[in-house]
């Protein structure tokens, strides 16, 4: 049964590692050159179906779909890993203390992500956004704001399951000092399930970052993003649908590989 599992999760596993890491190399390459400019325009190219010269077609202003699609993915990419970076070490900071020690502090954080926790994540988004204004420093600032109850509470669980365990109440009994509890004793046997909700927090940054490039409040132009890619594609759906289909099927791309992914991490743990 222990081999079956494990095949099971190698093949998961590698399939995201496959998918996901294709387009993520895509992307960071998109970052720093992409075979045509992302920005120039030229009339006479427009809603040129693909072919080998525009693998995925042209715009509606002679752009070539497939290297704005490598510029849109470097910059997703580039979004959702500083918000899954910022929420997750706040999480795992404020969840850890709060887990461990207790007290004022524990309630006084759990009520306040209670409170956000209370308003739908997108429309909290929506509310930071109109205060701070659009842009990429405010779309991650905004998300990571959001994403940092879920990981409070995975990481608080954690710690509250595992701060009486056997062999913490040893290295007490030693003299071990609590930061050491903390991050040397504690927090590695925890990072198994905070893995999955790694990937679970990328995809859900790569979907909310997409969502508000579409309605216009994330990244604003002349910087490609596959969001804003889709909101321009969707009056053209019927005369060029490889205009929608290119940044649509890329964006499903991501998000599936880094579901297998985290599907591989968590059936490795069973």
């Amino acid at each position: 049964m222990k081999k079956k599992s494990s095949g099971r999760w190698n093949s998961y596993f590698l399939a995201g590692l496959v998918m996901a890491g294709l387009v993520v190399l895509l992307g960071i390459v998109g970052l720093f050159w992409t075979p045509y400019s992302t920005t120039a325009m030229s009339a006479g190219e427009k809603f040129l179906p693909p072919s080998p010269a525009h693998i995925f077609g042209t715009d509606n202003f002679g752009r070539d779909i497939f290297s704005r699609v490598m510029a849109g993915l470097g910059t997703t990419v580039a979004i959702s890993s500083l918000v899954v970076l910022f929420s997750g070490a706040a999480g795992i900071l404020l969840g850890a203390f709060t887990g461990y020690f207790g007290g004022l502090a524990d309630e006084l954080v759990m009520r306040v992500t209670d409170a956000v926790n209370g308003f739908p994540s997108i429309l909290l988004t929506l509310v930071i956004i109109s205060i701070l204004g659009s842009g990429r420093q405010n779309v991650i600032l905004s998300l990571g704001i959001v994403f940092v109850p879920g990981y409070v509470r995975i990481v608080r669980a954690e710690f509250l399951r595992l701060r009486d365990a056997d062999y913490i109440r040893r290295a007490r009994l030693m003299g071990v000092g609590k930061m050491r509890i903390l991050f040397v004793h504690i927090l590695p046997n925890i990072l198994s399930v905070f893995w999955v909700s790694v990937m679970i927090g990328f995809n859900n940054a790569i979907l909310a970052e997409s969502g508000m490039s579409y309605l216009g409040i994330g990244v604003q132009p002349p910087d490609a993003s596959l969001g804003m890619m889709l909101s321009d594609a969707q009056g053209y759906l019927q005369s060029a649908p490889w205009y929608a289909l290119a940044p649509g099927l890329t964006i499903v791309w991501l998000v599936l590989g880094f579901s297998l992914l985290g599907e591989g991490i968590r059936r490795w743990q069973g």
